[in-house]
């Protein structure tokens, strides 16, 4: 018999049961809808144990890496421990090392974990300036080529974490974080794919992480990164970013404004605009989208009805409208 062990109770599976039937049965309070496998209401994340593959069909890869699956047609095969999305994470101390503007409103933050942290270039983690005040920031950098994590601070009006970072913090001090979470992160696999990256302001931090891992992990199909902003002040990582398409023949940046006349070098035009306008076609292309939420709406949208599959749309929406 298997064992399903869910919070603080572990349940005898029935046979050919599944995680949701044997939950709802024990009174466990776990979110459901169609049952069938179809709507993802009833997504969960196993900490021990391997979900069988019947149960991530339809899941991003992403996803699927990270051991989610589907309660309602999950039957195991071997003792299994599922938690809820957000129920997986825990509090880790960090100490700042290192703070550096990179453009007028952006700061990178430099953090040292006080214990391991595993996470993939692209996904974000939440960082606390006290008990019940946290905001999400993308992770930039990359754990086999970063000694520290690598955050995208960009200063909001009124911004309680946001404004903290860029006035008070200091390097020496310790803060919590909680994470990672999210599924914007370059899965390897189908090394020839077509890979179009489309971000605005801060939203090049984990477009910054997921371009550096395809890369190091040795992707050799086209690779282009369309980051935009109003102005040119406010695009950051330029040369950095030049460089890596120099070195790299299968990588191509594209620096967009909106607001102002281009100069040389830069594409006139909202990026997501310019990246449809370059690629018409999105069918059999892996697209991340980070940043704007407009714009991230805007753009899966259309790029879906360009021919992209949603499997392979990855989104990272900034909610700039929440409280900074």
């Amino acid at each position: 018999m298997t064992n399903l062990k869910y919070g603080k109770d572990t349940y005898l599976l029935g046979k050919d049961q599944s995680v949701l039937d044997c939950l709802v049965e024990h009174g466990a309070p776990v979110p459901f809808s169609c049952r069938s496998g179809v709507c993802q209401t009833c997504l969960m994340r196993a900490v021990r144990g391997t979900p069988p593959a019947s149960s991530q069909q339809g899941l991003k890869d992403s996803l699927k890496l990270q051991n989610y699956f589907l309660a309602c047609v999950c039957r195991p095969t071997e003792d299994i421990e599922a938690v809820l999305p957000h129920d997986a994470q825990n509090s880790v101390p960090a100490t700042v090392k290192a703070l550096k503007p990179l453009n007028g409103e952006i700061m990178h933050v430099a953090l040292e974990c006080h214990e391991p942290l595993e996470y993939r270039p692209g996904q974000f983690i939440n960082l606390f300036r006290d008990p019940t005040l946290g905001r999400s920031y993308s992770l930039a950098s990359v754990p086999q080529h970063d000694e520290h994590l690598h955050l995208h601070v960009r200063r909001l009006p009124d911004g309680k974490v946001s404004g903290w970072i860029h006035e008070e913090l200091r390097p020496g001090q310790t803060v919590d974080l909680r994470g990672p979470s999210g599924d914007c992160f370059y899965v390897p696999g189908r090394p020839e794919q077509e890979i179009v990256l489309i971000g605005t302001g801060s939203g090049l931090a984990p477009l910054y992480g997921i371009l550096r891992d395809a890369l190091n992990r040795g992707h050799r199909g086209p690779i282009r990164l369309f980051h935009g902003s109003r102005s040119r002040a406010g695009l950051y990582l330029i040369d950095e970013l030049r460089t890596l398409a120099r070195d790299h023949t299968n990588f191509d940046y594209v620096p967009c404004v909106s607001g102002e006349e281009p100069s040389t070098g830069l594409a006139g035009g909202r990026a997501h605009e310019v990246a449809f306008r370059e690629v018409p076609d999105f069918k059999d292309k892996r697209l991340f989208l980070c940043g704007h939420p407009a714009m991230v709406s805007a753009a899966k949208k259309r790029a879906f009805l360009a021919g992209a599959s949603m499997k392979d749309i990855y989104a990272d929406p900034f909610n700039v409208n929440a409280a900074p």
